[in-house]
């Protein structure tokens, strides 16, 4: 937010937003017309595997080929190419970037409370609100699809993500500075929300939160790793996880020397409060394996690590990711982050009403490959949409756009953006025709991935 923002009433802020329909109007939004100029899809995700593990690749396009959602999952960089077409009001929030609807879910504050919220901030990076909605809505249109719902619901799903945002962010622009940042989905509101919609949706919600009761550090352990002549280790189940030592060279054997190991994980605790360096000086890294998960960053770095403490059965397992360019960073201002992972982290700490208590990043003196680093698995969750009836898709969706407004009015200026938007159906019409349109894009730009496999351009790997 400008100087001049934070100096202006809330009525000057929201008079801004509603002035702005003059030069962009609401309806602008709707329009999606490719250009003749428009980038190849798959020379665009080929670009972005440059750097990647290339013996995982064909595992990223086997799942993005299972279906036109999965293939909207793993082509972030070709709809931010596509957004950056689209008309903008130019007023700036933190971006998740990859806003879809499974990148939201079910997690553990720091106090072990379960809240519902954005969960995936790879692509995080200020920008137009605008792009973070029309994805969303465009994932809505894409996953109703998939799930056999008609034209009339998919645009029904579509209006539903616009209009829920609009009302959340009325509210937040209302609120006080300090109850946006302290607002939260809880998740007991979310399964009264759900139990409101209808019994099957009700259902899928508590085996969404159950399961997320489950999956604690103590089941992460169990799950990953095995007592070997007496010692904990990672469990060896290639592709998908592989330990380092079944990786490395000699050479890098080599190099990854105890000082090594404990240079990296220094660099990583001078990320960390002081409280949290604290905590983790009682452990010490012990193994480390390879691991595979998600779609679209199939082929980047992705480690975890064992750690053990003194007492018998103190273990911990964190996750090191690699942090790239965000999809959106070619085009948009630059900005200036210590390193990407540092981005990664700043992005999910502004966004998310509560972040993980070991989030951090260091960067590796060998590679240079920048990591962030985060808990694995430790009490999350997320819907199986394919699951839910229309009346359950539709209020996921709800919560999802709430969160994603209190995300945006955390970071940046709610009443502006309210007021832009209005309170008619505007905008919620223009992003639903958007949506509809880049549906039919993305089966399009699907169908181009499938005929560069069938063409041997690409290669795949199914089922795994």
């Amino acid at each position: 937010m400008s100087e001049y923002d934070r100096m202006s009433t809330r009525p000057e802020r929201r008079e801004r937003g509603k002035s702005l329909r003059k030069e962009v109007p609401r309806s602008s939004h709707g329009i999606w017309v490719p250009s003749p100029e428009r980038s190849d899809p798959v020379s665009l995700l080929q670009e972005q595997d440059k750097g990647r593990l290339e013996h995982l690749l064909p595992i990223k396009y086997g799942r993005m080929l299972e279906s036109p959602f999965t293939f909207l999952r793993g082509s972030a960089a070709v709809m931010a190419a596509d957004l950056a077409s689209t008309p903008v009001t130019g007023l700036q929030v933190e971006l998740c970037g990859d806003a879809h609807l499974l990148n939201f879910g079910v997690f553990a504050t720091p106090e072990r409370n379960l809240v519902f919220d954005v969960n995936d901030f790879d692509e995080a990076y200020p920008g137009p609100w605008e792009w973070d909605l029309k994805r969303l809505a465009a994932s809505a249109v894409v996953a109703g699809r998939d799930d056999g719902f008609s034209d009339r619901v998919n645009r029904k799903l579509a209006e539903t993500v616009t209009a829920s945002y609009q009302d959340a962010m009325l509210r937040l622009a209302r609120a006080s500075a300090l109850d946006v940042w302290y607002f939260h989905v809880e998740v007991d509101r979310v399964l009264e929300a759900f139990d409101r919609s209808s019994g099957k949706a009700g259902k899928s919600a508590r085996k969404m939160v159950k399961k997320a009761r489950r999956r604690t550090h103590e089941q992460t352990m169990e799950k990953l790793t095995e007592i070997v002549d007496g010692r904990r280790r990672i469990l060896n189940d290639p592709p998908l996880l592989v330990r380092l030592t079944e990786l490395l060279t000699e050479e890098q054997k080599a190099q990854m020397t105890e000082e090594h190991v404990e240079g990296i994980w220094n660099d990583y605790l001078d990320s960390l409060p002081e409280e949290r360096r604290l905590l983790l000086s009682r452990f010490r890294i012990t193994e480390g394996a390879l691991r595979v998960g998600g779609v679209g960053s199939v082929g980047t770095r992705c480690v975890i690590v064992l750690l053990e403490g003194g007492a018998e059965g103190d273990a911990l397992i964190l996750q090191l990711k690699e942090a790239g360019q965000s999809v959106l960073e070619p085009f948009l201002p630059k900005r200036d982050y210590g390193s990407r992972a540092e981005r990664v982290v700043v992005g999910q700490r502004l966004m998310q009403a509560a972040s993980d208590i070991f989030l951090g990043w260091h960067e590796s003196p060998l590679t240079g490959v920048q990591y962030y680093w985060r808990q694995l698995k430790d009490m999350k969750g997320s819907m199986d949409v394919a699951d839910l009836d229309e009346d359950g898709l539709e209020t996921y969706l709800k919560v999802c756009s709430v969160c994603l407004a209190r995300a945006h009015a955390r970071t940046g200026d709610a009443s502006a953006i309210s007021g832009y938007i209005g309170k008619g159906n505007a905008l919620v019409r223009a992003i639903a025709d958007f949506a509809m349109a880049y549906a039919d894009q993305n089966e399009s730009d699907y169908k181009v991935m499938i005929e560069a496999v069938e063409s041997g351009k690409i290669a795949v790997e199914k089922g795994i």
